[in-house]
């Protein structure tokens, strides 16, 4: 998979889950291990993303952790508060 291809399948599962979806943004940094891709979302949104006690947040994250991107890097996902 591709990063375009990673960021589109994060847009699909978060889209839904909240109330203002032209607020999603997703950015992406790289170091030395991981390709991370930082999702932020409106502040009233963000605990729509985490869920109760995170159950959302690692659910999520348990789909993008399956992936396996084209090179040596692993996929992180950080949900920024902004």
């Amino acid at each position: 998979m591709t990063e375009a291809d990673v960021k589109q399948l994060i847009l699909s599962v978060v889209k839904p889950l909240v109330s203002e979806p032209e607020a999603i943004a997703i950015t992406t940094a790289q170091d030395a291990h991981f390709l991370n891709f930082n999702l932020s979302v409106a502040p009233e949104d963000v605990g729509r993303v985490i869920g109760k006690h995170g159950r959302v947040a690692q659910a999520i994250r348990t789909i993008v952790y399956s992936i396996r991107i084209d090179g040596p890097l692993r996929v992180r996902l950080n949900i920024v508060d902004d």
